[in-house]
Formats: structure tokens, C-alpha cells, sequence
């Protein structure tokens, strides 16, 4: 898996800096003097080219940050920034050595933040662009394209599973349809939960948000509200859709709490929508679903100053949801269930510190070696 702090990315684009500037010192005296420069018109290249210089030198005149954390979350723009940029072939060798699993039938890589899944509008880079290339990584020149048997979030990290067989990918997917695979997350929340285990079940609809038009968001759609003090049956809406999440806390501060979330259904930002609306717990780093009637950087005061964040770099506040496990039932009969662990990423860890929380003693290693130079 790659990290924000790995250096494959940067090196890609040092090393295509360092290109830049041989070539430029090359040819810059046979081509170009003073006298020279003022006497041509300035095309569209050119003043292409100047304004991209200057765009850079005022990202140079930049003062870095002291604070260790401000520092990790320019580490973590920049690293997003570049997973956009870099070649298929470099992204493809950083998830080989992200991988936690591999067998005749199955990859299992551990996500990276800011990586989206599929194309889409902005997308220059995807995980599904580069299984070919991570398939001949794996299996050599030969080897056929792997396949997706689910989804994760852009934001989300963790267990991400593939096949090698479309035949294979089929069956997972449909042991996702029919709820099948047992699915845990780990969450970092901005305040408690109450109580500290439970169940959600409130159905899911998606509708405009108020005062942003063509912006949509999930939301509840619950059958029952408050009427006079007595509870009212609502008629529901006819787009939502069954959602369950089951939670527990694990470790809780006074303003935190890390969460383990066991989806039982599987809705498009289900555990996001029923922390923050459902349980007005948002989970830290959600700037879409912090607030119904805005979109906007999430704002806490006292989480921000615990991470030792300023408000104008709240933006950058990475979203806190990690798939941690994910049990498959046997593909094969003579084969037992897979059970696929995925250590969540360092950023994820250095927040538990600060927050005041502490990871479930099972998973002291998995703390460790998340916080290992080089790890995500």
C-alpha cells in the first residue's frame, strides 16, 4: 500500500523535475537571451509556460509548516495530489506492495486514501485502470487483468478485494449482494456516541440539499417522528432503502471516540449518514454529511486543537473510516472462510494518539506497525 509519506510518488516526480531541468539548462543559452526574449511576440506556449512558473515559484515562497501534524496533512494533500499524476505503472507497483493476501483466487490490497475505485468526472487515475498492469506485476507479461468484486469510498481505506477469474469476482459480488461477507470498520467520531453500543435502523433516501441546487446527499428517511410528544407513523418515502448498522464503542474520550461499525446492509454512505444524522456522531474528516444544510470544512474547535490543526486547514482533515476486516464464506466447500485483516493507515493512528483513544489490545501490532516510517 502506499502512504502519504512514501516515497515512490515522490521520487517519480523529483526525478521528472530533475529531467526538466537538465533540459533546460541544455538549450536555455543557444535559444534564449535577453535581447532575444523582448523581440519575439509572446504566443500562447509561452505565456502558458510563464504563468506556470510563476504558479510554482508561489507554491515555493510557500513557509513550511513547524507543527508536525500540519506538516503530515501537506504530506497527505500533496500524496493525493500526486496519485493523480503519477504513471499507471508506479501506482500498480505501490498496491503490490500494499497487498495482504494472494491466492490462486484472490488479491487483497489495503486502500489508500484519496484513491478512487472507478473513473468519473475529475479522475485521471483509478484503481480499476491499473489491475492490468498489477496483474502482469503479480503473475508476469501474460497474465489477464484482475477484477473488482466490490467497492470502497475515494476517502475510505482498507480491505479492497480482487479476483483473478470474472467467474470468481461474480460469486464475491453476489456474497455482497445477499449480505453474505461480514464487514468491520473502524471510525473515528467527533463526540460519543449514546449509547455506547447499539443499532441503527433507519432507512435511507436521497434527496437535494437545501439552498445547493443540483447537489445531492444521502439522507434519513425514518418512519416514525415526534408529534405533540407522541410518536407519529410517517409515510415513507418510496427511494428509501432498508439501512441497519450495528456499532460499539472501543475507546472514548470526552470529545471522541473510535467506533468498530458492522454494516449489515450495504447503502451508498450508509455508516457516514447513520453516525452523523443517526446518531450525531459525525465521523471526523467528513466535510459532506458534518452538517445537512451546508457543505463545508468540519469545524471543532476542540477536536482541530487537539490534532494541532487551524481552522483554514480544516479542509484537509483526511475522512477517519477504515475497512479493518472482512470475512468471506468458503468459495469452495472443501475450503473454510477467509477472515482478511488491514491495519488502518498512520494518519488514522497519529489521530488516536491525539484524540485520547487507545486501539483494542488485539491490535496492538497492527498499531505498530502503522506507525512505522513509510507506512501509509
Amino acid at each position: 500500500m502506499v502512504a502519504p509519506g512514501c516515497s515512490v510518488p515522490g521520487l517519480w516526480v523529483r526525478g521528472f523535475g530533475q529531467c526538466l531541468g537538465s533540459l533546460f539548462t541544455l538549450f536555455s543559452k543557444p535559444l534564449c537571451s535577453a535581447a532575444a526574449a523582448a523581440s519575439q511576440p509572446l504566443d500562447a506556449q509561452r505565456l502558458a509556460e510563464r504563468l506556470r512558473a510563476q504558479k510554482q515559484q508561489q507554491k515555493t515562497k510557500e513557509p513550511a509548516p513547524t507543527n508536525p501534524v500540519q506538516r503530515r496533512v501537506r504530506e497527505l494533500v500533496r500524496f493525493t495530489e500526486q496519485l493523480q499524476r503519477v504513471h499507471p505503472n508506479v501506482l500498480a507497483k505501490a498496491l503490490s506492495r500494499g497487498i495482504v493476501h494472494q491466492d490462486k483466487e484472490l488479491v487483497v490490497i489495503n486502500k489508500p486514501y484519496g484513491l478512487p475505485v472507478h473513473g468519473g468526472p475529475g479522475v485521471k487515475l483509478c484503481i480499476s485502470d491499473v489491475l492490468p498492469v498489477l496483474a502482469k506485476i503479480l503473475h508476469g507479461p501474460k497474465a489477464k487483468p484482475l477484477h473488482l468484486c466490490h467497492r470502497l469510498d475515494k476517502e475510505t481505506t482498507g480491505v479492497m478485494v480482487l479476483a483473478w477469474e470474472k467467474e470468481v469476482a461474480h460469486q464475491v459480488q453476489e456474497l455482497f449482494r445477499t449480505r453474505q461477507v461480514t464487514k468491520k470498520y473502524w471510525a473515528i467520531t467527533v463526540r460519543v456516541p449514546v449509547p455506547e453500543a447499539g443499532v441503527v435502523d433507519i432507512p435511507i433516501v436521497e434527496k437535494e440539499a437545501q439552498g445547493q441546487q443540483h447537489h445531492h446527499k444521502m439522507t434519513l428517511s425514518p418512519s416514525y417522528r415526534m408529534d405533540d410528544g407522541k410518536m407519529v407513523r410517517v409515510r415513507s418515502s418510496r427511494n428509501a432503502q432498508l439501512a441497519v448498522t450495528q456499532y460499539r464503542v472501543l475507546s472514548s474520550s470526552l470529545s471522541a471516540a473510535l467506533l468498530e461499525l458492522q454494516p449489515i446492509t450495504g447503502i451508498k454512505h450508509q455508516l457516514r449518514v447513520h453516525m452523523s444524522f443517526g446518531l450525531d456522531c459525525p465521523i471526523l474528516g467528513d466535510h459532506k454529511y458534518s452538517d445537512w444544510n451546508r457543505l463545508a470544512p468540519q469545524l471543532s474547535a476542540g477536536i482541530l486543537k487537539k490534532l494541532g490543526l487551524q481552522q483554514s486547514k480544516a479542509r484537509h482533515l483526511p475522512l477517519h473510516l477504515h475497512a479493518c476486516q472482512l470475512t468471506l464464506p468458503a468459495l469452495q466447500p472443501q475450503k473454510e472462510e477467509l477472515t482478511l485483516l488491514c491495519r488502518p493507515p498512520r494518519y488514522f493512528v497519529n489521530s488516536l494518539r491525539r484524540l485520547g483513544l487507545k486501539m483494542p489490545s488485539r491490535d496492538h501490532s497492527a498499531d505498530e506497525e502503522a506507525a512505522r516510517p513509510g507506512a501509509q
